[in-house]
C-alpha cells in the first residue's frame, strides 16, 4: 500500500462520513447557522440532519443555542475550537491523498 493510502486510516471517523464532512464544510465558513438554513443547503432530512448534528455535538464538534423568537424554537449550530481543529487536521491528512507527490506510483 502506497504511502497516502495510509492515511485514510488516520481520518477522524466523526467528520469523514459524508453528510457530516458536508455539514461541517458549511459551518467552517460560517460564524453560525440555525436549522433550516443547514436543511436546505444539506439535502438531508429533518431526521437525517438532526442524527449527524447530535452525533457532532457528541464528539464535542458543535455547540448548539437553543432559543425561541417569539413562540417559535430556533436552533442556532457553530463549530466550537475543537471542531474547527478537527477539521483542520482531516484537511491536512487529505493533502497526501488527493495530491499526492509526482513520481509515485
Amino acid at each position: 500500500m502506497t504511502e497516502p493510502l495510509r492515511n485514510l486510516s488516520d481520518l477522524d471517523r466523526v467528520i469523514h462520513e459524508p453528510a457530516r464532512l458536508l455539514l461541517v464544510a458549511l459551518l467552517s465558513s460560517l460564524e453560525s447557522a440555525d436549522f433550516l438554513f443547514l436543511l436546505k443547503e444539506s439535502g438531508l432530512t429533518k431526521g437525517n440532519l438532526s442524527v449527524h448534528l447530535s452525533r457532532l455535538e457528541e464528539a464535542g464538534y458543535l455547540r448548539v443555542e437553543k432559543s425561541f423568537r417569539g413562540k417559535i424554537p430556533h436552533t442556532e449550530f457553530r463549530l466550537t475550537p475543537k471542531g474547527k481543529s478537527a477539521f483542520d487536521q482531516y484537511r491536512k491528512s487529505l493533502r497526501p491523498i488527493v495530491n499526492p507527490k509526482k513520481g509515485r506510483a
